[in-house]
């Protein structure tokens, strides 16, 4: 009898782990979300991608990484001085780790900001578009390269 009501428990919470992942995946793509991996670890071994969706907030790009219970966002990408550093197409491994299509861009952090590490994201080609033309969207004068 305690083992039954012990393998109820854990499937339960199982289950309330998965639906929870489930409803805030739909709720970021719903609200405008896009998908796009990350990775701040960066290095020749093609490693550290997380799958996630991102989504626009005025001058913010939210991502929230899709196996993580945390209510909020993962990573908050300010649009203000981000410069790109990188243009380039998958390297072997990571063509699994990435949506479809995908190409890489890395960006540097602002010089100004608090110090952060570079960022990658890999997103398909419509998302992509989208993510540019949110970047160039800066009102004149908040990019420096784009005034």
């Amino acid at each position: 009898m305690d083992i039954t009501v012990v393998v109820v428990a854990v499937l339960f919470l199982v289950t309330v782990v998965l639906a929870w992942l489930a409803v805030r995946r739909l709720r970021a793509l719903r609200s405008g979300g896009v998908h796009a991996a990350l990775r701040t670890r960066l290095d020749d071994t093609g490693k550290g991608w997380h799958l996630g969706v991102g989504r626009y907030q005025g001058d913010e790009f939210v991502w929230f990484r899709v196996l993580s219970l945390r209510p909020g966002p993962d990573r908050v990408i300010h649009r203000s001085g981000l410069e790109i550093a990188d243009r380039r197409e998958p390297l072997g491994a990571e063509l699994y780790s990435m949506p479809p299509a995908s190409r890489v861009l890395r960006f540097r952090a602002p010089a100004t900001s608090a110090p952060e590490p570079d960022v990658e994201i890999a997103m398909g080609p419509d998302a992509l578009t989208g993510f540019l033309s949110w970047l160039e969207s800066a009102p004149p004068g908040r990019l420096p390269w784009a005034s």
